[in-house]
């Protein structure tokens, strides 16, 4: 098999269509955390080392955090992004209830943050991956867009890959669920959410995915 290069699906093609997906995506993770009890607060994410309450405090850091203030924080990380992440993630937990984070998400669900460097799309990839890491840990993937999902795994360049620590080469990917491929070797077959999840490093349930690649995606390291 010869490698194919992805491609948007139709209906996330331009920077305007791209952020209605990413309002689309915040609204259906305010339905999410507005259904939690005090128990599933406490429940760990599939990022690594996070509860679900810790996880929303790193989602919605952007929306609470000055560039400024993110710049210091890095620093005071010593340059690592992800340990200034984990520091804070867990801090604003410790200080902010659930129903004052949820509020924040509710109240930028049309925010146009964008990691540096990411544009729209990188929004996109954060926002998905992160709902992800909520929904699936909890059973609850009924908010999960296949769109979305697709959108997402055809923007992930080598970039994004080196920071989740993927390495596919030898591997084709292929979504049972929509028109998209990637790679070429040993076939890894399982939904686009979760190669998704696989590319990034996270714990896939149990028989999701399949074919010979498939025992190659054990998880490894959680970039934020």
């Amino acid at each position: 098999m010869s490698p194919r290069r992805p491609c948007r699906p139709q209906g996330v093609n331009d920077a305007h269509e791209i952020h209605e997906a990413v309002v689309a995506e915040r609204r259906g993770q305010v339905a999410l955390y507005s259904s939690l009890d005090e128990r599933q607060w406490s429940a760990p994410s599939l990022c690594a080392g996070w509860t679900v309450h810790q996880l929303l405090a790193h989602t919605t850091m952007p929306f609470r955090y000055s560039l400024p203030r993110v710049v210091l924080e890095v620093v005071r990380a010593r340059g690592d992004f992800d340990r200034m992440a984990d520091r804070r993630a867990r801090a604003d937990a410790a200080r902010l209830a659930p129903a004052v984070l949820l509020e924040s998400l509710r109240a930028h669900v049309d925010h146009p943050w964008a990691p540096p460097g990411g544009g729209p799309l990188g929004a996109l990839s954060h926002d998905v991956i992160h709902g992800l890491d909520a929904a699936v840990a909890l059973g609850r993937e009924q908010h999960v867009s296949r769109e979305r999902v697709v959108a997402v795994l055809a923007g992930l360049g080598p970039k994004h890959l080196a920071s989740f620590g993927t390495d596919l080469d030898g591997v084709a990917l292929e979504a049972t669920d929509a028109d998209w491929t990637r790679g070429a070797g040993a076939p890894v077959r399982g939904r686009a959410q979760d190669l998704l999840l696989a590319v990034c490093g996270r714990p896939v349930p149990a028989g999701r995915l399949e074919g010979a690649g498939a025992a190659r995606f054990a998880p490894g390291h959680i970039a934020r």
